[in-house]
């Protein structure tokens, strides 16, 4: 009689087998990989995005600094100009809101002027840190 009861609680059981779980996770493993590089992707696309808008930050910066002393900070006095006095005269910054910033990659901006590509050129590397490449990895400067 026990025997009996304990064996219809057992049939009662509600669950899922084996199988059921490992097809959901196929299922869910499949899912991911379709879904998954399409939004790396976007991530990639944001950086550059970003990277862009800062650069026009700081040309603007840049602008203000150089109607205020007369002319574009130095490379050897770079972008750190715009928040510390060289010694200018007629400086009137800070010309950021906040600190200088680096690239979206963690990695600093570069900046020269004067520039190859007019008063001055500001770039980032991109993803790879390296002139060129391709996608998340592209240059982006300030001349383009």
């Amino acid at each position: 009689m026990i025997h009996k009861r304990i064996e219809s609680r057992l049939k009662n059981r509600k669950g899922f087998t084996l199988i059921e779980l490992l097809v959901v996770m196929v299922i869910l493993g499949m899912l991911a990989a379709l879904v998954g590089p399409q939004i790396f992707g976007k991530v990639g696309k944001g950086k550059q995005s970003a990277a862009r808008t800062q650069i026009e930050m700081l040309g603007q910066a840049l602008d203000s600094y150089r109607l205020d002393v007369g002319k574009y900070p130095s490379t050897s006095e770079g972008l750190n100009a715009l928040v510390t006095n060289p010694g200018a005269q007629g400086w009137d910054g800070p010309y950021l809101k906040k600190a200088l910033p680096n690239d979206p990659w963690g990695k600093p901006y570069q900046y020269q002027s004067p520039g190859s590509h007019g008063d001055y050129d500001l770039l980032s590397y991109g993803g790879d840190g390296a002139a060129g490449g391709e996608g998340e990895n592209k240059d982006v400067n300030s001349w383009e």
